[in-house]
């Protein structure tokens, strides 16, 4: 059985995309040559004849594209379907997991970034459903090995048979085409006899899904063929027959071209993907070649995003009036979560419409009709409306994908602007209907929008900023060759006509030109305020911890915290402002959907202040939200519980606790419970304790994610002492007691210097025996550093450089020893997570974190 850890596949994932080469210089560097290619590969093209091509077009070609588009769409949504039946048979309708992936890739495919897009749908859409983050990740894994393995069989095939005219683009010699389309074919061949050997699976922790069957592979492989054959023939069939050679070349440089424009993220790889097809087959100064990229981005792009919307559209009108069937009920479950995407990808869609339309010339029958109703001002102005609307609209995108309701309020506002600008600037009714329905769609969408926010819907992070900039680049092209047989003079900046195209296109690309270029500088301006101080413990938050049955929730009564509290009081997340980054120290607190809010707030706080965010030492309870905020999930040990349903000290595991308490009674040692009510007369006596204990251990006070002695802080808790038998008391340790008696923790536990060695070991064991005649439930031990991260050959580098801490750091810190002394209790193990930004940010994350423990940089070293 092969087991690989799986638990931090999307970590690594996007740790690689966070890479700053990765985000930004090389997009960056492919958007521009793209655009600055497909100019020159275009100059010599006149817009009249592209659309007398398109016009040209034949209703059987377009049936036939069409035909092969959902022919895509099927394979598409196989890779879901038969990922659900090998991982999870029977857990969700079939219909779900077709649905989800045939949606997410029509939106990933118009806002670029598929292998990021496409998989965020997915983990929204089932995680509502309640699968759980390993599960998901398989799924997702599955269904990638599909599109691989047909790449793989696909490639092998054309170099294995080296077809006619396939040296034209892969110049390599017969023999060398064989050998590696022979090794790509055996490597197929070996994967499907090694899942035919065994039962195969994927492990992480306690949890095992299954790899899929011989079978399963095959049908996986099937699909992508269907996927990839049907995206490659759609665009087959719209080329001039005369100008590709033969299918596998077709193939060869379709592939190369989809490459590029994922590299350039781009929406939908808008100008990469053209530029390379142009080059690939010579096609510069074809009119007809631009005609058929044009449909292709209409049936392919276009078509399957409006008719998932139109889908979703539907579904939430039949859901408000509360007409849903059983069928359709669970496909508007499914895609309820992805809303926000949805609406993000429907703005940018009519921003690029809008800005489209306003670098083209207008209909110059339309015109003469507008002449005898507006004054040419007012035209002049619409048109810079429509180009206005446009690009804020395509920055608003990124609000909506936020569920920030302003963003909504804002987006329909420019739309409804967009739909009256499309009449009067040039009484184009198919713009204006697009922007009516776009207006109609959002309003049926409008519950998902929530969120209030402060957060400016103007500043973007670099991920919107490449694709914004790269798709302005694109869109401006096409004015660029629109007009590229006008003189340019000066005078073009100040010509008003009706008859002035050029010049309207010069003013407004200046006009968005300014508004996007003053929305980088906002985004990019970011300044490091002065660390903010804690505050004063507010009374919502007190009185959350009492009620909350996790007992880590008290630690956020230390003082030394931030607190984000929901509006009517019912989550608060406790955090520390570090300077670069605000740190929360474990999940929210309180109830869970307003919890769910507040996360997306610190995100938020942190993004409007230049910062990162983090969520240090959290649970699986919110790992799908934390994943919503392109978050790496990072294991850092586990968290060990006794079960204290009739629990003793019996048995050889326990023996020292027992021989220890034993010992004690024995000696006429007394434990005691002290309530908090009447902590106040022992505080002196526990403040010596304390003293003496630091000095021992030549440390000083912890924080953040421990406690620390001071008098407020203890006074929130009920003490349990172990007295002398001359009543002075040597050791104590306060104590968390969850809401319901679900749980029972300890929190500082110190004794005297000169005190007996058992001690501690006594208390312990009167604390656990205690909270067992108390009816509570369980006891927490705390966790355990780097426990559970596994240090193999096939784990990621986190994995890999954890287990080896755990393995080999005992010089520094007694990872091993302090697992295997909660062993003893048979504790039931969860894991423990930290959720940060990928690449270089986890180390300085954990070295933040430390610092706040340590009190500063002088404890750390300490």
């Amino acid at each position: 059985m092969a087991e690989i850890k799986m638990q931090t596949f999307m970590s690594s994932v996007l740790r690689v995309i966070e890479h700053p080469i990765f985000k930004f210089a090389i997009p960056a560097i492919v958007g521009v040559i793209a655009v600055i290619v497909l100019h020159k590969l275009a100059s010599h093209i006149r817009l009249e004849d592209v659309k007398a091509d398109v016009a040209a077009a034949r209703p059987t070609v377009l049936l036939a594209a069409l035909a092969c588009t959902v022919m895509s769409f099927v394979g598409i949504a196989t890779y879901d379907f038969l990922g659900m039946r090998t991982v999870a048979p029977k857990r969700l309708p079939a219909l779900v997991p077709m649905v989800t992936g045939a949606a997410g890739y029509a939106i990933s495919g118009l806002l670029g970034v598929s292998y990021l897009t496409g998989t965020a749908v997915r983990y929204r859409v089932y995680s509502a459903f309640g699968l759980d983050l390993v599960t998901i990740t398989a799924i997702v894994a599955i269904a990638w090995s599909g599109f691989v393995s047909a790449l793989v069989l696909g490639f092998g095939l054309l170099l294995a048979l080296h077809p006619t005219g396939l040296s034209a683009v892969i110049n390599f010699s017969p023999a060398f085409e064989t050998a590696i389309g022979s090794a790509l074919l055996t490597c197929w061949g070996v994967y499907l006899v090694w899942l035919s050997l065994g039962k195969r699976r994927l492990k992480s922790g306690g949890k095992t899904v299954d790899l899929p069957r011989p079978v399963q592979a095959v049908g996986l492989t099937l699909a992508g063929l269907l996927d990839v054959s049907g995206a490659g023939l759609t665009l087959y069939i719209l080329m001039p027959a005369d100008l590709v050679p033969s299918l596998p070349v077709f193939a060869t440089v379709f592939i190369a071209a989809i490459g590029l424009g994922i590299l350039s993220h781009a929406p939908g790889g808008l100008g990469a993907f053209e530029a390379t097809i142009i080059a690939g087959f010579g096609a510069t100064g074809r009119s007809d070649v631009l005609a058929a990229l044009l449909l292709y981005r209409l049936i392919y792009t276009v078509l399957p995003f409006a008719v998932a919307t139109l889908g979703l559209a539907i579904s939430a009108a039949m859901a408000n009036r509360g007409r849903l069937k059983t069928t359709s009920s669970v496909l508007w479950r499914a895609m309820k979560p992805v809303v926000p995407i949805v609406s993000a990808a429907l703005a940018m869609l009519a921003g690029v419409i809008l800005l489209v339309s306003g670098n083209l010339p207008a209909e110059g029958t339309r015109l003469e009709i507008l002449r005898d109703i507006f004054p040419l001002g007012v035209v002049e102005a619409s048109h810079l409306a429509g180009s206005l609307a446009g690009a804020l609209l395509i920055v608003i995108a990124a609000g909506l994908y936020r569920k920030l309701f302003r963003a909504w309020l804002f987006a329909m506002a420019l739309i409804g602007i967009g739909f009256v600008v499309s009449l009067v600037k040039g009484l184009d009714w198919v713009e204006a209907m697009s922007m009516a329905a776009t207006l109609v769609t959002l309003g049926l969408l409008r519950p998902a929008f929530y969120r209030a926010e402060g957060i400016s819907l103007f500043q973007l992070d670099r991920r919107w900023m490449l694709s914004v900039l790269v798709m302005a680049g694109a869109i401006f092209w096409i004015g660029l060759f629109a007009y590229h047989h006008v003189d340019y003079r000066n005078a073009l900046w100040w010509q008003f006509s009706w008859n002035g195209d050029a010049s309207r296109f010069l003013r407004a690309s200046l006009v968005v030109a300014i508004v996007l270029v003053a929305v980088f500088v906002n985004s990019l301006i970011s300044h490091r305020p002065a660390v903010n101080k804690p505050t004063k413990i507010p009374d919502a938050v007190r009185r959350l911890v009492k009620e909350s049955e996790d007992t880590e929730a008290n630690i956020a009564l230390t003082g030394d915290k931030l607190f984000l509290v929901s509006e009517d009081e019912t989550a608060f997340i406790a955090y520390a402002d570090t300077g670069k980054s605000l740190i929360a120290k474990g999940d929210p607190v309180g109830n869970p959907k307003s919890g769910q809010a507040l996360i997306w707030a610190l995100r938020e706080q942190a993004y409007r202040a230049g910062k990162r965010v983090a969520f240090y030492s959290v649970s699986a309870a919110y790992l799908p939200t934390y994943l919503d905020l392109g978050l790496s999930i990072l294991k850092i040990g586990e968290v060990a519980r006794v079960d204290l349903l009739g629990f003793t000290l019996d048995g050889s595991k326990r023996k020292d606790l027992r021989q220890a308490r034993n010992r004690a009674l024995r000696d006429g040692f007394v434990f005691e419970v002290v309530p908090a009510s009447d902590t106040e007369p022992i505080l002196p006596q526990l403040r010596r304790i304390s003293d003496a204990w630091l000095a021992q251990k030549h440390g000083e006070e912890k924080g953040f994610s421990l406690g620390a002695f001071t008098e407020d802080y203890m006074r929130f808790f009920d003490i349990a002492i172990l007295r002398h038998p001359d009543g002075q008391i040597i050791a104590f340790a306060n104590m968390f007691r969850g809401a319901n008696r679900r749980e029972l923790s300890l929190d500082l536990m110190r004794y005297l210097p000169d005190a007996p060695h058992f001690a501690m070991d006594a208390l312990f064991g009167e604390l656990l025996l205690w909270g067992a005649a108390e009816n509570y439930r369980w006891a927490s031990l705390g966790a355990a550093p780097f426990a559970g991260v596994e240090n193999r050959e096939l784990a990621p580098l986190w994995n890999r450089t954890g287990g080896f801490i755990y393995e080999h750091g005992e010089h520094f810190y007694r990872f091993e020893g302090l697992r295997a002394y909660k062993e003893k209790f048979d504790p039931v193990w969860s894991p423990n997570y930290l959720a940060c930004p990928g690449g270089l940010a986890a180390p300085q994350i954990l070295y933040e974190v430390n610092v706040l423990v340590s009190g500063g940089l002088r404890g750390l070293m300490k």
